[in-house]
């Protein structure tokens, strides 16, 4: 016979394999440092209400109903929505301004997300207009709702949004605002990936561009961060998707967005590793991929090197790097006739930056 402490002991091991299997599906998530409230939860239901039903709701006759049109539309008055989203000053504010100087308004609008638990300096243009924040964190669902208030803020603000482009306060733009209006709006050779969208030198669709990869390094660890079968049934692992949380949306993808309650739902649930867990970077792509997979891209239009990566973020540009040769470079894209916007760049650059403005950047 087995003596009772041999029992317990062998017990004891063959139990620890199957409590490391099961633990994932039978505890509850590790506390999330940053949950959601209800009431920030609340306010953001009410928002995207209030923004769906004034999408569908064409406006009355007095007021402005020639700017209620699709994208595929040729109105000339259609606009590009500049989504910010950041947690700190807008560092390149003074490159922005000059982006969108001489440029008429009626083209564009440009709407801040900005941490309001942090001391920022707004911009000295009335174009910048700061939405109502909540308070955002590093690798945390709140990001997704971050850019998904700022969807909802431009969808109610403006009916002639047509493109919603998501940047961050170290995003940078490639080209003047003419040739990106252009590139977007009415270039039938812009998307490299895509002749069937253009006939005849017309482009007949368009797309959203957003960066979406299926065979990422440890897309398997991010699926089950939040546990092996958090994400099923709506989303199994080869629907998961990953790609960069800035992007370019069409009004359409953008009220897909805004519309949406079951992909929220599942990722927003917190994570059980913090170091796998990047919600901002799986949310979009994952949604919009499986909601309109011909409607997407593969590619955002923002340039990001991923060289040398430190703690998941991209490689940072330093002022000594700024060049001509250095803004030729980003621009060149094998998807794209070129990227539009690049990142990441510390906010020493900007004076560097400022000085190849007129004569590289904005020289189409």
């Amino acid at each position: 016979m087995f003596s009772t402490p041999f029992v317990l002991t062998f017990s004891l091991l063959l139990s620890l394999p199957i409590l490391f299997f099961l633990a994932p599906r039978i505890l509850p998530p590790h506390p999330n440092p940053i949950p959601i409230s209800p009431t920030d939860e609340l306010d953001d239901i009410n928002l995207f209400n209030k923004a769906i039903s004034h999408s569908f709701t064409p406006p009355s006759s007095s007021s402005h109903p020639s700017k209620f049109f699709h994208l595929s539309s040729q109105n000339p008055n259609l606009k590009i929505a500049f989504l910010f989203l950041t947690n700190t000053n807008l560092h390149f504010a003074p490159l922005w301004n000059l982006f969108f100087h001489d440029t008429p308004t009626k083209l564009f609008n440009i709407y801040v997300h900005s941490d309001p638990s942090t001391n920022i300096t707004r911009p000295n243009n009335p174009n910048f207009k700061f939405i109502p924040s909540k308070k955002t964190y590093r690798a945390s669902p709140t990001l997704i709702s971050a850019t998904r208030r700022l969807l909802a803020n431009a969808l109610l603000d403006d009916p002639s949004n047509a493109y919603f482009i998501v940047l961050s306060q170290y995003c940078i733009p490639l080209h003047s605002f003419s040739y990106t209006y252009r590139s977007l709006f009415l270039s039938p050779t812009f998307d490299l990936t895509d002749s069937e969208s253009t006939q005849f030198g017309v482009r007949l669709k368009y797309k959203s561009f957003v960066e979406i990869i299926s065979n990422a390094p440890k897309l398997w660890k991010r699926y089950i961060a939040r546990g092996r079968y958090a994400m099923m049934p709506e989303i199994p692992f080869d629907k998961f998707r990953v790609g960069s949380q800035f992007f370019t949306l069409t009004r359409k993808h953008a009220l897909v967005v805004v519309k949406d309650r079951m992909f929220w739902r599942k990722f927003k649930v917190p994570c059980y590793r913090d170091d796998e867990c990047y919600p901002e970077e799986h949310y979009f792509p994952t949604l919009l991929s499986m909601a309109d997979p011909d409607g997407v891209t593969s590619y955002t239009l923002t340039r990001v090197n991923w060289t040398g990566t430190v703690n998941g973020h991209p490689y940072t540009y330093r002022p000594d790097e700024v060049s001509r040769e250095l803004i030729l470079r980003l621009r060149e894209s094998n998807h794209s006739e070129s990227y539009l916007f690049a990142r990441k760049f510390v906010p020493d650059c900007l004076e560097p930056l400022m000085h190849i403005a007129k004569s590289v950047i904005f020289k189409d």
